[in-house]
């Protein structure tokens, strides 16, 4: 069921808190190479911002992935989806982020993982360096053991709109189960997405930029930090968004992204045959072979 009359809309991600065992060496390389200004929270909590992305990184597990934050437009926005979350038996919980306000709340998922909601308030960036490349935290992507719980907790609970769907193929190689749920809280394909995966965990992060042109220079920079692409470039076909990833040091998936499809409000998405084209438009990567 597709919640047209969620409040939500529009609401766009606005950062999201990265466990680290090692957080000091994650501050660093986030600082160092996404150009991010660093400002401590607490004890083994930073705060790192440059323009409009915003993370903060925390000790913890690896590849933790506390919280994801969304901002609304409004205290009126914020207060009518409080009341809509509420109408359908979610839980709040107090917010654990300092960034979206007093009013901000949270809410757990079925993975265990808090989504909160608040009114931003932009912090310091850092005007040089990486700071200077575009790239505004725009969507966040799981993996699930508990992927149907996750996709009708988003979509019926918090009232995210499904964009996308990827399914498995039937018993006669049509359409099957959804395994990978794309979705929106404004015209923006997916600010988040889950897939179905034997163990639940964090996927990737987006980081949005305008053109191709943007992308060719951060894949520049990431050269000459000799931060390697592991993934990529290519067109995902659900999204239809120019991509490629690389990773930081404790595994996280950083993609740079350009051109996401934008789907208003009652436009449906698309169903996709798992694999192929829905993963990359142009097709698998290619790696020649050693010689003998």
């Amino acid at each position: 069921m597709a919640l047209d009359v969620s409040p939500l809309w529009p609401a766009q991600l606005d950062h999201l808190a990265i466990e680290s065992p090692e957080p000091e060496r994650l501050v660093s390389f986030y600082s160092r190479v996404l150009g991010m200004a660093v400002r401590p929270l607490g004890e083994q909590s930073w705060l790192t911002a440059s323009n409009d992305r915003r993370f903060i990184i925390c000790a913890g597990s690896l590849r933790g992935h506390a919280y994801s934050a969304f901002a609304l437009a409004d205290a009126a926005q914020l207060e009518a989806y409080r009341r809509f979350t509420t109408a359908r038996r979610a839980t709040l919980m107090a917010a654990p982020t300092p960034l979206l306000g007093e009013e901000a709340f949270a809410v757990r998922d079925p993975d265990g993982r808090l989504a909160v909601f608040g009114l931003r308030h932009h912090a310091s960036s850092a005007r040089e360096g990486a700071a200077l490349l575009p790239g505004r935290l725009q969507h966040v992507v799981v993996a699930s053991a508990r992927f149907p719980e996750m996709m009708a907790f988003y979509r019926d609970v918090l009232g995210f709109l499904v964009s996308d769907t990827v399914h498995v193929a039937d018993a006669d190689g049509g359409l099957g189960d959804v395994n990978v749920c794309f979705l929106r809280s404004d015209e923006e394909h997916h600010s988040f997405a889950v897939f179905r995966a034997p163990q639940s965990s964090s996927d990737h992060f987006a980081l949005d930029v305008e053109s191709w042109d943007d992308i060719r220079r951060w894949a520049d920079h990431f050269a000459a930090l000799d931060v390697a692409i592991w993934w990529g470039p290519g067109r995902h076909g659900a999204g239809n968004n120019l991509f490629f990833m690389v990773k930081d040091p404790d595994g996280n998936n950083i993609e740079i992204s350009a051109e996401l499809e934008r789907l208003p409000k009652g436009e449906p998405g698309k169903r996709w045959p798992a694999g192929g084209k829905a993963l990359n438009l142009w097709g698998p990567v290619w790696v020649r072979d050693a010689p003998a």
